[in-house]
């Protein structure tokens, strides 16, 4: 009998809770999607020395196993809530509370079983689809394989199962402690809306409200910020966001006790009363999804970052095809070129030396105090530049002295990325320059003194194209100077440009650096600590901060997708938790409304006797789901929205990206009110079907 009255209330269970079923089932298909990738041969061959996908990966599981195992305790209870006076007439039956319990189990596990089951087949497509756009990424090839290895389904299984049984085990003490008049009243207990110190609690409010403007120009216009600092900017605004709503539903009671113009404006008085009923008995919930809705919206925002940097930078950061460096300004590359052409077809190749003028470093000392990025590192307290500072840190942004480079190996250079030549007159030189730090630091050649064989050189202009500035041609920047002038320079250290005639094979860096170090290097600290940290005193890495690859060997071809590999560890674990985070939270304001919406039968009915039409009545509920759901999303969209503009600024600053620093958030908002919508449509459908108990006239 059990058995039977189990499947009859699951079947109703599904009816009812649809939404939340489909939410399940969406979240295995993730789950299972996102395993296999943690165990896909494929991605362990090509990318063995890198796990930063896998740790990722294992990462945001973690999170989202935290917010699933939350809502599916949160809709246990609820739907036990619901349930309520249905488990006390199972008592008045003589049922004992130890069946009770075993048959809400049962119902629970069968519906989590369901999803699962149903939830597989869709996975093994996301995974399909999922690989191909990540191939895509990589821009490498991807054959279809439509089998999902047994370690996948079983990591999903035992997190998603583990989570129901989780939640099932904590609602166990409300089943030991059921009695007949606690069921009858549950339900009641969550309908009843205790008003005190109503006029005291509106004022949270405009307090909240406040605190989020302040938290802005914070954000925005703070200059220094310790660790202290932040972290109580981050506890008040979770804080913010929780009391948000206790000021939001008193400031709605004091409104209708008010008598506002508004309140008896059509339908407003039911509308305010029944929204502020729902806010002050949901306020945590409520603050939970906003907080859910937040990290969606920075989540997806941060990913977008990344992939517009990789789709438009990633080309430009390395622009020759193949680029040695040696702090050897001797080396003539002799053993590496014979590697390469083992390997390859080269079309062009130029063998150079960049210079330096007996130790001056005017313009590192003029960057290191200008950019923002150094902030007031290396100055005194006076503003002045500090040498001492400066020198400390050798060689890690710029070089010890300031990098010159011949006009005729500069324009051999720009011939071979099909650049036009630049013309310099005997006595001028010119300043080739990333264009992201140029667009920060303008034009500073007044503020700096450049000498040659014959007394100061004229400048003659700035040229800031693509030019692998990231430790060959300079750090940053290189000063272009005629050739006469290199006799009074000393050389610096020597680099090696070249252009193959086609795509690069895999495994030539690795081979590179085999002859460098005599062994192999397979891990990205083992390419840091060997090519940045050389004791030569002439190696650097620019004043780049956010996505920074700095290489002896830069192979194009083998750089760009290991580091759209690592780029794309940061890309779709953040897609992953946001989808997630973003249909946990959509769920259960789903489906709140509709299992009220039988509750509200009786209301709506009572606004149609009084006059209102169906077209009126169904309008009403329009406004009350949009209340209902637009509240959490538009507070998470206005902090979020704070966040992201500052995040994309400093991302667009550093990165020299060209965006606007709320395009990744409007992209962001769109894609979350696209999927909002869905759910908003399936709630009013369902809440419609629901109220409505009239026929047509």
């Amino acid at each position: 009998m059990l058995n039977k009255l189990a499947l009859r209330n699951v079947k109703r269970s599904a009816r009812d809770y649809l939404v939340y079923f489909l939410t399940m089932t969406f979240v295995v298909s993730l789950m299972l999607a996102f395993n296999a990738v943690l165990f896909s041969d494929d991605f362990g061959e090509r990318y063995g020395g890198y796990d930063l996908m896998s740790v990722m990966i294992w990462v945001a599981t973690v999170f989202i196993l935290l917010i699933v195992a939350w809502l599916i305790n949160y809709m246990v209870r609820f739907i036990l809530e619901r349930r309520s006076r249905e488990f006390a007439i199972y008592l008045l039956l003589g049922m004992r509370r130890g069946q009770i319990r075993r048959l809400y189990f049962r119902e629970n596990l069968i519906l989590g079983v369901c999803a699962f089951a149903v939830g597989l087949p869709f996975g093994a497509l996301l995974l399909q689809i999922l690989m191909a756009i990540l191939y895509h990424m990589l821009k490498t090839g991807y054959r279809f394989d439509a089998g999902i290895g047994k370690n996948s389904i079983l990591l999903t299984a035992l997190c998603y199962l583990g989570c129901y049984l989780l939640a099932l085990f904590r609602s166990a003490g409300k089943f030991r402690r059921m009695n007949i008049s606690g069921l009858m009243n549950m339900e009641r207990q969550n309908e009843e809306m205790k008003e005190s110190a109503e006029q005291v609690k509106k004022w949270i409010l405009p307090l909240s409200l406040l605190f989020l403007a302040l938290f802005g120009v914070w954000l925005f216009r703070g200059k220094y910020w310790d660790t202290a600092t932040i972290l109580a900017f981050i506890v008040g605004l979770i804080l913010v966001i929780y009391l948000f709503y206790t000021g939001l539903s008193a400031a709605v009671i004091c409104y209708v006790r008010g008598r506002g113009a508004a309140v008896y404006h059509g339908t407003n008085l039911f509308l305010l009363r029944q929204f502020s009923s729902k806010v002050k008995t949901m306020r945590f919930t409520l603050g939970t999804l906003t907080a859910l809705f937040l990290l969606t919206f920075l989540g997806s925002s941060i990913a977008l970052m990344f992939s517009d940097f990789q789709n438009k930078m990633l080309e430009q950061k390395f622009p020759f095809d193949v680029h040695l460096h040696s702090g050897d300004p001797e080396d003539d590359f002799s053993e590496k070129l014979a590697v390469i052409r083992e390997r390859a077809a080269v079309r062009q190749s130029l063998t150079y030396r960049i210079f330096e003028n007996d130790g001056d470093n005017q313009v590192n000392t003029w960057l290191y105090t200008h950019l923002r990025a150094f902030g007031d590192d290396y100055k005194k307290p006076d503003g002045t530049p500090d040498p001492a500072k400066i020198r400390d840190m050798g060689d890690m942004y710029y070089c010890d002295a300031d990098t010159y480079m011949g006009l005729t190996d500069y324009n051999c250079l720009r011939t071979m990325l099909g650049y036009p030549k630049v013309v310099l007159h005997e006595g001028e030189y010119a300043i080739h320059i990333k264009e992201r730090v140029f667009g920060e630091t303008g034009d500073f050649s007044g503020a700096i003194s450049i000498n040659g064989v014959d007394g100061e050189l004229a400048f003659a202009g700035y040229h800031t194209e693509p030019f692998s500035q990231d430790g060959h041609n300079g750090g940053d920047y290189v000063i272009v100077v005629p050739d006469g002038e290199l006799a009074g320079l000393k050389p610096y250290y020597a680099e090696c440009a070249l252009m193959l005639e086609e795509k690069a094979p895999e495994g030539l860096k690795d081979a590179l650096d085999a002859v460098e170090t005599g062994d192999g290097l397979h891990s990205l600290d083992d390419y840091m600590e060997y090519d940045v940290f050389e004791e030569n005193g002439n190696s650097c890495s620019g004043s780049d901060m956010i996505v920074v690859y700095v290489t002896d060997h830069a192979v194009r071809d083998n750089l760009i997708p290991e580091i759209r590999y690592m780029l794309s560890s940061i890309i779709f674990p953040m897609f992953y938790m946001g989808m997630v985070f973003l249909c946990v939270g959509l769920t259960v304001l789903a489906v709140h409304q509709l299992s009220d919406s039988a509750k509200y039968r009786f209301r709506y009915g009572v606004l149609r006797k009084l006059g209102l039409s169906r077209r009126e009545t169904a309008a009403v509920i329009r406004r009350q789901l949009a209340l209902f759901y637009l509240c959490p999303a538009l507070l998470a969209a206005a902090v979020s929205g704070i966040i992201a503009g500052y995040v994309g600024r400093n991302f667009i600053f550093y990165t020299g990206i060209h965006a606007s620093m709320f395009r990744y958030f409007g992209i962001s908002f769109a894609l979350f009110f696209g999927i909002f919508l869905i759910y908003y449509i399936a709630a009013y459908v369902g809440f419609l079907r629901n109220t409505e108990s009239w026929k047509d006239d």
